[in-house]
């Protein structure tokens, strides 16, 4: 019942025949982007400080769920 191989190929030729094979290489391009760089603030944030504390909601929920950082903040 899952999607065969000659369905997902017409699905893809009509997203070809739609958008042309630029502009798909150019939306490429830019979400690989920015997947890299999501990556990178990931790393550079782990090295910073690791993975800040999480608060957790209370029994009257007058505490917003976040993240606590206790760096201090640089000037």
């Amino acid at each position: 019942m899952g999607i065969s191989i000659w369905q997902l190929v017409i699905v893809l030729l009509i997203v070809a025949l739609l958008f042309g094979t630029k502009k798909l290489r150019n939306i490429g391009g830019d979400l690989g982007g920015a997947i890299k760089g999501f990556k990178n603030a990931v790393k550079e944030g782990e090295k910073e400080g690791g993975t800040p504390e999480m608060l957790t909601k209370s029994a009257d929920k007058s505490v917003i769920e976040g993240e606590i950082d206790k760096s201090k903040d640089k000037v």
